[in-house]
């Protein structure tokens, strides 16, 4: 997925009201932005970090800028802009680049399904071989004393626990059920769930894969003019 224009560069003063941040340009100058990111956001989103931000050319947004990705004083680029996740999982099915979900005629997003008023992400369709349901998840929490380590979720997830318990429900009907977790932080290396967040969660992925849903993760290639999946990573238990 490429940015066009490449996205610009600013300092985060704070973020707020969930929805906003206040930047610092390199003219010194100050703007609002909107922030596509309704989670908790640790370690992406500290005051004096540099952000880099896009900009819309609709007329009627209140705010025509988006935070999209922010980068440490490690050195760490990191995808805060949560609609991305969804996109860049489809299009690293179209291009090949999960090998895993490859085979299927048909892939269509936002369908509804389930027993608990949802919508999967992504619908894999073929006349040879069961359905595949795909729940993608951002994943940009990194432990900072284990090297390399992300958890999901961030915050306790409701949504989250409700997903898993619809993903578990499609295979146990005999459909394919995947759990992919996009990796949008360039320090993680492997995945785990965060059970010191949210035991359910951990608990509910447990039973998921034991009742047959597979996780998956990819890492993300992140710079200011695109973002990509380019290989598998471990998902730990």
């Amino acid at each position: 997925m490429k940015f066009e224009p490449i996205l610009e560069p600013a300092i985060l003063i704070k973020r707020y009201k969930r929805f906003l941040a206040d930047i610092t340009l390199p003219d010194g100058s100050e703007r609002t932005i909107h922030c596509a990111n309704t989670g908790a956001m640790t370690g992406c989103a500290q005051p004096g970090n540099k952000v880099w931000y896009s900009t819309s050319d609709n007329p009627k947004r209140k705010y025509p800028n988006s935070w999209e990705l922010s980068e440490t004083t490690a050195g760490h680029r990191i995808c805060i802009n949560t609609a991305r996740a969804n996109q860049l999982a489809v299009e690293a099915i179209e291009s090949g680049v999960i090998e895993e979900l490859q085979g299927y005629e048909q892939l269509q997003t936002e369908v509804k399904y389930g027993n608990e008023n949802s919508r999967i992400d992504v619908l894999l369709n073929s006349e040879s071989k069961p359905k595949c349901y795909i729940e993608v998840k951002s994943v940009t929490l990194l432990d900072e004393k284990v090297e390399g380590q992300g958890y999901f979720p961030d915050a306790v997830t409701t949504r989250g626990q409700k997903h898993l318990r619809e993903l578990s429900e499609m295979a146990q009907c005999g459909y394919r059920a995947v759990l992919l977790f996009t990796v949008l932080h360039s320090g993680i290396e492997k995945v785990s769930a965060a059970h010191h967040i949210d035991a359910k969660y951990s608990q509910l992925l447990k039973t998921a894969q034991e009742q047959g849903v597979e996780v998956m993760c990819y890492k993300a290639e992140l710079n200011h003019s695109e973002i990509k999946l380019v290989k598998a990573i471990d998902f730990i238990n």
